[in-house]
């Protein structure tokens, strides 16, 4: 019979008596040294980061939720973080995701995998925009492949990959409950961020990112745009624009007092971080979103009163100059009277010649040929010399007037789909306040996406097509809700 003595087991210092195993880990010691000594610090901390890397690998792939998670978090940060660290972290997400894909197969090998859910109009529209900017590719106008595999990425490639994701892994209420705290969170530190730039000071690596590249335009009269751990002000102001609305849906609906400050403090952040970011067309969002809203309320009270605030907020805006003394509040009052702001006549002077030069290119010019993004791979051309400031634009002279109409049809639809979803299959009252706030994101990035190029980066992009997945899963997640009443009463 075996003992049970524990002495009698041999433990980790008997073992290193072996010579082969100590001289083993000896050789291998020196190996990692020397690889150290000549590769500098990148080596260094690529090995000090392998063993992290491998634990978390097991993790998503014994759950691939894990990696969905991990995602959304990243997500926020990555493109914060090239101003500290000289390397491309866009690349990052992508290798998640199919990091995540490649979990699911091996954690479903031998389970059955219930993919019913992903029969969806939402999975069809992303296939069908996926493929046209596929077939973009073989554009007879584009003249780099480069940028083309660059741009499509945040275009299609993130939207074709996360929805599915959210549909198989992330399908249940309290992953939405997750998915809404996750970005709450960054969003609250991102606005404190943004408040430490202002009245702190940015730190040394953002100040030479300002004197080498950024300064041009987030010093504008010797005032600071703050911009957060976003990719710039603009994306800054429409994401917290856009997180400010919805922290407001859900503080005026939340009934737990914890959850209802958490929401308040969302709401403030939001909204301060749109101001701060001096980003005018951000206030589109919260205004596009709050009118959606109302229109889903169908009441005529709140229909009323919103309207009525809408009026007064529009008309303090543009017939006023109250509080012009705060560089915030001025920028963003030049949004309601284009007409006498330059860089409006300038946007409006370059469609005309987009509209001349598209006139006979119906697919476009390229993906990736276009705006200052295209000035790496395409200089001198005249896509890449013409500022097209609005994501719609963008598509636009990329992808042509097939392609935007497309587009623009896709978004509709969503839209459309959205607000039948709300208005008539929710019947849980909590499940369709997280819903409409979704929803009245979308549409409000959607509205602000005409003025600003935002719907397709970090992290926009990835927290937008998420959130059409809730959209589209909204009549399943409240079937669940109501099931689980149901047996908790029972």
């Amino acid at each position: 019979m075996e003992s049970l003595n524990p002495f009698h087991e041999r433990t980790g210092a008997d073992r290193l008596k072996n010579p082969f195993l100590a001289g083993s880990i000896l050789v291998m010691a020196i190996g990692i040294g020397f690889v150290i000594a000549r590769g500098g610090f990148t080596i260094a901390s690529a090995l000090m980061a392998l063993p992290v890397i491998v634990y978390a690998l097991n993790r998503v792939i014994a759950k691939p939720e894990i990696g969905l998670t991990f995602a959304f978090i990243i997500n926020f940060l990555l493109m914060g973080v090239q101003r500290y660290v000289p390397i491309k972290m866009g690349y990052l997400m992508d290798i998640t995701e199919i990091v995540i894909y490649v979990a699911i197969f091996f954690h479903y090998f031998d389970k059955k995998l219930n993919i019913t859910s992903l029969k969806s109009d939402l999975i069809i529209l992303s296939l069908i925009w996926f493929l046209y900017i596929c077939l973009e590719f073989f554009n007879p106008e584009a003249i780099s492949k480069t940028a083309w595999f660059s741009a499509f990425r945040g275009i299609a490639f993130y939207m074709i990959l996360t929805i599915p994701l959210v549909y198989l892994l992330y399908n249940s209420p309290k992953h939405l409950d997750k998915f809404l705290t996750i970005w709450g969170i960054f969003s609250i530190l991102a606005g404190i961020k943004g408040w430490i730039q202002l009245n702190i000071g940015v730190d040394p690596w953002e100040q030479r990112w300002l004197d080498e590249v950024g300064g041009i335009t987030h010093i504008i009269w010797g005032n600071l745009r703050a911009f957060s751990f976003y990719t710039d002000a603009g994306q800054f102001g429409a994401a917290q624009g856009q997180i400010g609305l919805i922290g407001a849906i859900m503080m005026m609906s939340e009934k737990n007092l914890k959850k209802r400050l958490f929401w308040i403090a969302v709401m403030i952040a939001g909204f301060y971080g749109m101001s701060a970011s001096g980003t005018r067309g951000a206030i589109f969002v919260p205004m596009g979103g709050l009118a959606l809203y109302i229109i889903l309320r169908k009441n005529f009270k709140v229909i009323l009163m919103g309207t009525v605030v809408m009026i007064i907020f529009y008309s303090f805006m543009r017939f006023t100059t109250l509080g012009n003394s705060n560089y915030q509040i001025y920028r963003m009052r030049t949004a309601f009277v284009p007409e006498q702001d330059a860089s409006y006549l300038v946007r409006i002077k370059n469609q005309r010649l987009f509209q001349e030069y598209l006139k006979t290119r119906p697919f476009g010019g390229g993906i990736g040929h276009a705006g200052d993004r295209a000035q790496a791979y395409t200089p001198g051309t005249f896509l890449s010399s013409v500022a097209t400031d609005s994501w719609f634009v963008l598509i636009w002279a990329e992808c042509g007037i097939i392609g935007l109409y497309l587009h623009l049809f896709i978004l509709g639809y969503i839209i459309g789909k959205g607000c039948y979803i709300c208005m008539v299959k929710i019947r849980d009252p909590e499940l369709l306040v997280k819903i409409s706030a979704l929803l009245c994101g979308i549409f409000g990035i959607m509205v602000a996406s005409y003025g600003n190029a935002v719907l397709g980066q970090f992290p926009t992009g990835l927290l937008i097509y998420a959130s059409m997945a809730y959209v589209f899963l909204a009549p399943g997640l409240d079937q669940m809700i109501l099931e689980q009443k149901s047996n908790t009463i029972s």
